[in-house]
């Protein structure tokens, strides 16, 4: 075989193989579904910021509905018939129930492993975008910092009495917090006291709210001094409202939710919810987040051009095993819905 006939017959294999590659390009730019549907704790305003940046990288549509406390009871609902391709927003310890139920599909975004492994699941089905502490606050101008609590345990005092207003447990960071004081006792071996203590500061509440904004107009209405919440809700509450608010850095430390993010299992979209996790927990969306609404990052690449508050303000980590509570956060909350809140009712 002569020369020129070889070259012709690798210059048709070249031009064979770059057919083959398009075609394969092609195919997968196809594959990929126009439109994502996102179920979310996350407020409309955030929900948008997100979604219009990545239509505008992508050109995928994003369908979203804002779910907070009743999220994960759609979710499950719809198993067998999923109406949602991701779920965006939540804590880990609902994140660790719904894959033990077999919610979702595993799926290591982009960014997935720059992670502290506290904060992504070991293999692979939900991962942390937002870093959340949950810490006690109160208005400085009804209590002096004297008279404020240090730690949770001081909201049973007499001093207290009707001086609390919280989240009820619709909320996934008011769960997570409720469930995480709980679990202090039951590591020490003495659950029942646990529930006397939810007892005891039931006794103190004011009122519960199905809505952060109403319990922090509440507060700002001198109705009550003293609550928790997230961290950024505070920091907002105080610095774009002017609300008087302190934090309080518990004795006994205070629990830091990871938000996560996930596919989920037979989704209708499962390439585009893929490719919107890769967006959503990147660094330049993290760091949009930080700045915009105040959300701690989980990924250390985000936090050079985060606000300064998040490194400045001191956080003394609760102990709390979060993989053991997911598992017993249901079964609690549903009693401390039932027995617990709003029990002094009972005793007028």
């Amino acid at each position: 075989m002569n020369s020129k006939k070889i070259l012709s017959i690798i210059t048709l294999l070249v031009v064979m193989l770059l057919l083959v590659a398009c075609d394969s390009g092609k195919k997968k730019k196809e594959s990929m579904e126009d439109k994502v549907v996102v179920y979310s704790t996350h407020g409309e305003a955030m929900l948008e910021l997100v979604a219009e940046a990545f239509e505008e990288e992508t050109g995928i549509k994003v369908e979203f509905i804002n779910l907070k406390g009743e999220l994960a009871d759609r979710i499950r609902a719809e198993k067998e018939n999923p109406q949602s391709d991701v779920m965006f927003g939540g804590a880990s310890s609902i994140f660790m129930e719904l894959r033990e139920e077999g919610i979702f599909d595993a799926y290591e975004p982009t960014w997935g492993n720059k992670l502290d492994p506290l904060f992504k699941d070991s293999e692979n089905y939900w991962f942390g975008t937002i870093q959340t502490p949950v810490m006690l606050f109160y208005n400085s101008d009804v209590i002096t910092k004297a008279d404020a609590p240090t730690d949770w345990a001081d909201l049973t005092k007499d001093i207290f009495k009707d001086q609390l207003v919280f989240r009820n447990a619709l909320s996934s960071s008011a769960r997570a917090t409720y469930s995480a004081l709980l679990q202090q006792f039951e590591m020490d071996g003495d659950l029942a006291s646990g529930w006397d203590f939810m007892k005891a500061m039931d006794q103190n509440t004011k009122k519960y709210y199905g809505s952060g904004s109403l319990m922090f107009q509440a507060l700002g209405r001198k109705e009550a001094s003293v609550s928790f919440a997230t961290l950024n809700s505070i920091i907002d509450n105080k610095v774009k409202n002017g609300l008087p608010l302190e934090v309080v850095n518990a004795t006994i430390g205070s629990p830091i939710i990871t938000d996560g993010i996930a596919l989920i299992k037979d989704a209708k979209h499962p390439n585009a919810g893929k490719s919107f996790i890769d967006f959503a927990g990147s660094a330049k969306v993290q760091s949009m987040l930080a700045v915009e609404f105040n959300r701690m990052p989980t990924n250390p690449d985000a936090l050079a051009t985060s606000p300064k508050w998040m490194g400045e303000i001191k956080i003394n980590p609760m102990d709390v095993n979060w993989a053991d509570l997911a598992g017993k956060q249901s079964a609690w909350m549903q009693q401390w819905d039932t027995n617990i809140k709003d029990s002094k009712k009972d005793t007028k």
